[in-house]
C-alpha cells in the first residue's frame, strides 16, 4: 500500500464493522480512487462500485448532474462535486459516496487553474474539500486521492 494512501485500513475496518458501503464518482482521478479503495483484501465487503465520468455527457446522463448546474458553476465546482457524489450514491445504493472533480494539468481547463480540485463526501455526514495543488498530473491526482481518503477516514472516526 502506498504511504500517501494512509487511512485505507481504517476505512475498511470501520465500514466492515458497521455494515456500511462506499462508492465513488471520479473525474480527474480517472479511477485511481476506486483502485485505492479496492487495494486491500476484504474491500469487496464495502465497495459497491464506481463511475469514471470524465465527460460532461456522462456526468449528466449517468450521475444525473444537471446540465444547468454544469453550465452555471462549471465542472470544477463544489456544487458539481456534491451532485456527482449524490448521483453515484443513488445509482449504487451505498451508505457513503466520494466524488472528485478538478484540473490535473498541466495547464488550465475552462479558465480553471491546474491543481484546482473539489472532493465531495456524501452519507450520514456530508463534507466538501477544496484543494489547491501543484505539481505534475500524477502528483495532483495522487494528492487528490490521498486527501479524499484521509478526509473520509477522519469523518468515519468521528461518528
Amino acid at each position: 500500500m502506498k504511504e500517501e494512501f494512509a487511512g485505507l485500513a481504517d476505512i475498511l475496518e470501520i465500514l466492515t464493522q458497521r455494515g456500511e458501503t462506499i462508492c465513488v464518482a471520479e473525474s480527474l482521478t480517472g479511477g485511481g480512487l476506486a483502485q485505492a479503495l479496492t487495494s486491500l483484501p476484504g474491500s469487496s465487503q464495502i465497495f459497491r462500485g464506481s463511475v469514471t465520468a470524465y465527460q460532461v455527457e456522462i456526468k449528466n446522463s449517468v450521475l444525473k448532474v444537471p446540465l444547468e448546474l454544469i453550465s452555471e458553476m462549471g465542472t470544477v465546482s463544489e456544487e458539481v462535486a456534491v451532485s456527482m457524489a449524490a448521483g453515484v450514491q443513488e445509482l449504487m445504493g451505498s451508505t457513503w459516496s466520494i466524488s472528485t472533480t478538478g484540473v490535473a494539468g498541466p495547464g488550465p481547463a475552462d479558465g480553471v487553474p491546474a491543481g484546482t480540485v473539489w472532493v465531495a463526501i456524501e452519507g450520514p455526514i456530508s463534507q466538501t474539500l477544496q484543494l489547491e495543488l501543484s505539481g505534475t498530473r500524477e502528483i495532483v491526482r495522487n494528492a487528490t486521492i490521498a486527501g479524499a481518503i484521509a478526509a473520509f477516514a477522519r469523518i468515519l472516526k468521528t461518528l
